[in-house]
């Protein structure tokens, strides 16, 4: 994939990075170490690739400030960071394309809805009435932005994405393919064996800077809202129930699902296929690994992790036999300490003084 080009001297200067080597060199690509041809850089992250910095055909390599002393033939930036190094790079070489300003013929505008003239809304997209589309945002096809939404400045909505009623979004917001942005949460009042639905009548707040991935959902709040604050990172296929609020700069990986009402901190890592329960509370910087069930609040941050590995099918069976023998082990277990209790205090009186 192609885009721009740029001397090695300024991709130095843009990641503010040092430089080894042909300043003047010509880089117009990304690729992998083991891949790369000439006018392509290539970075390295992990020392278990270090082999292949010799032998890779890229014209040049981010590489970690660490190697400065053995540094390989080939030119090279070095970097604190070499991973957000190359993510500058190729976001250097590969620009997003830009907004095209236009409605397309087939795409359907409310009379009463406003889109910048800087704005795109591609083809068979449907605004409606009293939405907004702020300058430079991007409307892909298929999209639907409903009564009274809003999009900030710079805005890409993927392809079929829904964007319900009344949601609102900054600046630079990226929702991807599919995803559902001010869903009905999930409330319901039982009636005997009936199951009412409960109105939600609250929105999503987006605010600048979020990424949202294909096929995730954020539902409506059921009175306030449910909140996504600046700079959050979601996966693909994250559910976010009504009323959730998501700190500053929060990632959150594929297939996690958040109860109600549940205040994530900031700068939090959940990693993917987290369960978190409702009403809870977690503390800033929390990390979740992945697979943990959350169901109490963190009110420290660290590092929590539960569920349980993988392993061959026949160690699993025996440990899940042993699951439902717990509860008796433990009262054996609770019995014999106090049988041992009593015979330490015979014990101790017929060896008194």
């Amino acid at each position: 994939m192609q885009g721009q080009s740029f001397t090695l001297a300024e991709l130095a200067e843009l990641t503010g990075s040092e430089l080894s080597g042909d300043g003047n060199l010509v880089i117009d690509s990304v690729a992998p170490l083991e891949t790369a041809e000439s006018g392509s850089i290539s970075f390295l992250a992990n020392p278990r690739y270090r082999r292949a910095v010799a032998t890779t055909r890229a014209s040049a390599v981010i590489l970690p400030m660490d190697m400065r002393a053995s540094a390989p033939a080939v030119p090279a930036v070095f970097s604190n960071n070499p991973y957000l190094a190359f993510a500058r790079v190729a976001r250097a070489l590969n620009p997003q394309r830009p907004a095209q300003p236009g409605v397309d013929p087939s795409a359907w505008v409310a009379p009463g809805a406003y889109v910048d003239p800087a704005a795109e809304v591609a083809p068979h997209a449907v605004v409606h009435n009293e939405s907004r589309i702020g300058a430079g945002s991007v409307v892909c096809s298929g999209a639907v932005i409903g009564v009274g939404a809003v999009l900030g400045a710079d805005c890409v909505i993927g392809p079929n994405v829904t964007i319900a009623e009344g949601c609102q979004l900054g600046d630079r917001v990226q929702v991807s393919a599919g995803a559902v942005i001010g869903a009905d949460g999930f409330g319901f009042a039982q009636d005997g064996e009936r199951w009412e639905a409960v109105p939600q009548l609250g929105t999503v707040q987006i605010e600048d800077d979020v990424s949202i991935g294909a096929n995730t959902t954020v539902d409506r709040g059921s009175q306030g809202d449910t909140r996504i604050r600046q700079g959050c990172k979601i996966d693909n296929l994250v559910q976010i129930a009504h009323n959730v609020e998501v700190g500053e700069h929060t990632v959150i990986a594929a297939c996690t699902g958040i109860s109600g009402s549940t205040r994530i901190g900031r700068c939090c890592i959940i990693a993917g296929s987290v369960g978190i329960a409702g009403h809870l509370n977690i503390a800033d910087g929390t990390t979740f690994t992945g697979m943990a069930m959350v169901t109490g609040n963190v009110r420290e941050a660290g590092v929590y992790s539960s569920g349980i590995p993988a392993m061959p099918a026949q160690d699993w069976r025996r440990s899940a036999v042993r699951f439902r023998q717990l509860d008796a082990m433990a009262r054996r277990i609770d019995a014999l300490e106090k049988a041992l209790e009593r015979m330490n205090d015979d014990n101790n009186e017929h060896t008194g003084p």
